[in-house]
């Protein structure tokens, strides 16, 4: 496996990536409206972290498998239609964990921690000490593992009226 920033020409790819994740794995956590409004709301490309190059993908045999990235922007996750672009303070503000996703078949492989490790690093380099995500139920184990902690636990509300458990996690770099 490698790792390489996203590309516009990615997002055809990190789309099915982002969808195929939500629908297989959400399953495991959410029940099935669940699991569709997230399909449809929170797997979708935000293209800012792409044009600011924050956002990478994991390839395997010259395959995307695995994406995700970090932010320096204020939103903190798609899926509501809130979207604040402001840049953030590294000294006030945590940076942002973002859209990690990894195809089902290759869960648990190394490739999410790949993406975090490069995310950490790249904020740490751009001077924040502290990186925040919302965290999916699927995605919260590898988080922990990671060394994220939950400081709340939040449901989301999505356009359609679902409301998805998630949890707001934190971590000092």
């Amino acid at each position: 496996m490698k790792i390489r920033i996203a590309i516009t020409a990615d997002i055809p790819r990190i789309s099915e990536v982002m969808r195929e994740s939500m629908a297989a794995l959400g399953a495991r956590y959410y029940d099935e409206r669940q699991t569709e409004s997230a399909v449809h709301y929170i797997a979708i490309v935000d293209p800012q972290l792409i044009d600011d190059q924050t956002y990478f993908v994991v390839e395997d045999d010259n395959e995307i498998i695995a994406c995700g990235g970090w932010s320096k922007r204020a939103t903190l996750f798609t899926g509501t239609g809130a979207s604040d672009a402001r840049s953030l303070d590294p000294d006030r503000e945590p940076a942002r964990v973002r859209a990690m996703f990894v195809l089902p078949a290759d869960a648990r492989r190394g490739a999410g921690r790949m993406i975090l490790d490069a995310s950490e690093d790249a904020a740490r380099d751009a001077k924040f000490r502290k990186v925040e995500l919302m965290a999916t139920l699927p995605g919260q184990p590898l988080y922990e593992a990671c060394g994220y902690a939950v400081i709340e636990r939040v449901g989301i509300t999505l356009p359609d009226g679902v409301r998805l458990p998630c949890a707001k996690m934190e971590k000092s770099l």
